[in-house]
């Protein structure tokens, strides 16, 4: 079929299964019903909120009182609701709203990929977690006609702001380590509103100094009571006769990415994220002394290039985090299981994405995460040249398969996504991927290479194998899921007026979880590709709707 450089838009999300043990013999069984990618909200306070006329639950005898609140949930538009379904809150079904049992909850179907659960607030009454799914009555041997589950966070009342009142002792002698063995110190720290433990964790001290380069670093705690925190000094920060400062941090009530209540918690030195009204830092210092000055600790590495602050990109159930940070002078991708929503069985870590399939860490700077709903593929782009078999030069996008989630078969591996087989991406860099929900599709940002004059696929007019100095967006097609597919790039963005390479406001493509719609920015202008003219039951031509 004739392809145009019109616009692509692009294609359904592939959904996988998801494992469940049932209660028969317990064998391996298949959810079989929709998939659902979203719900709304995704956590709320534990209990009832006070001082706050709320509705009842549906069917509730008259003269009680029995509040509700509305859960949205979304499904996928190729896998999702029927009449039947309903919402299951931690297995319980909640039954159609128009059904007498509708007291203790109940579900409103509005259409394919939207129903609504009226939930009891009996049911979030103690802090933790719940799993919401969907259930869709099915018959044959195998179908359970459940969906997938996604967690519901029940926050606890916020952690209270510790204050530091007094240490003991304030003051230790100047150690030299590069030729001594020194010695940790004990100290005692006195205040109010310590944390033994919390939703999320207890209190922890923390020293800024010389010898943390003036980052607030955390120390050793070593025994805590409501009102007394013990740690230990590492002998190794007696580097430079100093005046340290020492602080407590008290974290929120439990982990929250978006949409946050109040969680409380809070840094003494009152800089923390989160900060009391009117706050007043209770820091305490710490002198290391010597009769001259003395400084022999280590030289900080030097600081690399300023670089924009980037967003991390966070899992649909917000248990995976993924994120760039400095490792020996050099950015790169890490991805954090924080366990949130796993009751058992799950010990937080963190694990590097910017890696070689062997595992060999990427040589060079890398940079904008971008994940899956699962947390499964990791799209980013990097300078390194290690990451796969003859990697072409400067920043490329990469696809990492994480294998979160998949058999134990999988072997996490790394692709080169910024690639095509028509040329159009020789000697081009490529950065800011955006990531489809299932991991299929790609896009990202490239300095384009100009064809020379007349082609006809040429992206812009200019001297012959130049670089054109202007930003092209590209889709990738890596056919993740899908059977009887090629690979292959198209690039999207043909209309004059491309942001130059030195724009000092690059902004990459977003492309919709589906990809089904992809938005480019720059300054004051928008363009948002939407499906129009279906070309198989995969791919869509689009058109653009240019915004100002």
């Amino acid at each position: 079929m004739k392809r145009s450089w019109t616009a692509l838009a692009a294609a359904l999300c592939v959904v996988g299964v998801v494992a469940s043990c049932n209660d028969y013999n317990n064998s391996v069984q298949y959810n079989t019903g929709a998939t659902i990618t979203n719900i709304s909200p995704s956590g709320l306070p534990a209990g009832t909120p006070p001082g706050v006329t709320l509705a009842n639950c549906p069917n509730t005898p008259s003269g009680q009182t029995n509040p509700c609140f509305t859960l949205f949930v979304l499904g996928s538009s190729t896998n999702g609701f029927q009449t039947s379904t309903v919402v299951e809150w931690n297995g319980q079904k909640l039954p159609a709203c128009t059904t007498t049992s509708a007291k203790n909850g109940c579900t409103t179907y509005l259409d394919a990929t939207d129903v609504n659960a009226a939930v009891p607030y009996s049911l979030i009454a103690n802090p933790g977690t719940a799993y919401v799914n969907v259930y869709t009555p099915q018959s044959g041997t195998g179908n359970n006609g459940l969906s997938n589950a996604l967690t519901f966070i029940i926050y606890g009342a916020p952690n209270p702001f510790a204050t530091i009142s007094s240490i003991s002792p304030t003051s230790a002698g100047y150690c030299d380590s590069t030729t001594t063995k020194c010695g940790n110190i004990a100290i005692t720290v006195t205040g109010t509103n310590f944390l033994p433990v919390s939703q999320n964790g207890g209190s922890s001290v923390t020293f800024t100094g010389l010898a943390t380069s003036g980052q607030e670093t955390a120390i050793t705690v070593t025994g805590i009571t409501s009102t007394q925190l013990n740690a230990s000094i590492p002998g190794t920060l007696l580097c430079a006769t100093d005046t340290a400062q020492i602080n407590v941090i008290n974290p929120p009530s439990a982990i929250c990415l978006v949409n946050c209540p109040n969680l409380g918690g809070g840094d003494t030195n009152c800089k923390g994220p989160q900060v009391p009204t009117n706050c007043t830092p209770t820091t305490q210092t710490f002198t290391i002394t010597n009769p001259s000055p003395a400084n022999t600790c280590p030289v900080p590495p030097p600081p690399t290039a300023a670089v924009a602050e980037e967003v991390p990109a966070v899992s649909q159930d917000g248990r995976y985090v993924a994120y760039t940070s400095t490792q020996n002078v050099e950015s790169q991708i890490l991805l954090r299981d924080t366990c949130v929503g796993v009751t058992s069985g799950c010990t937080a870590n963190t694990r590097m994405i910017s890696s070689a399939t062997d595992g060999t860490v990427g040589n060079g700077d890398s940079h904008n995460a971008a994940m899956t709903l699962d947390g499964r593929y990791v799209a980013f782009s990097s300078a390194a040249t290690n990451l796969v078999e003859n990697a072409p030069p400067g920043r490329q996008v990469y696809l990492r398969d994480t294998c979160i989630g998949a058999p134990s078969s999988c072997k996490a591996s790394t692709a080169l996504i910024s690639t095509d087989e028509e040329g159009k991406l020789v000697g081009t860099e490529a950065i800011l991927p955006s990531i489809s929900s299932s991991g299929r599709f790609v896009a990202f940002l490239a300095v384009t290479q100009s064809q020379g004059r007349g082609s006809a696929n040429a992206p812009h007019a200019g001297a012959s194998g130049t670089n054109s100095g202007l930003r092209q967006v590209f889709v990738r097609d890596t056919c993740l899921g899908a059977a009887n597919c090629t690979p292959k790039t198209t690039r999207i963005s043909l209309m004059p007026g491309d942001a130059p390479a030195n724009s000092s406001k690059p902004a990459g493509p977003a492309l919709s979880g589906l990809a089904k719609q992809i938005a480019l920015s720059e300054g004051k202008n928008a363009t948002v590709f939407t499906p129009t003219v279906p070309v198989d039951d995969k791919v869509f031509l689009a058109i653009s709707n240019e915004q100002k």
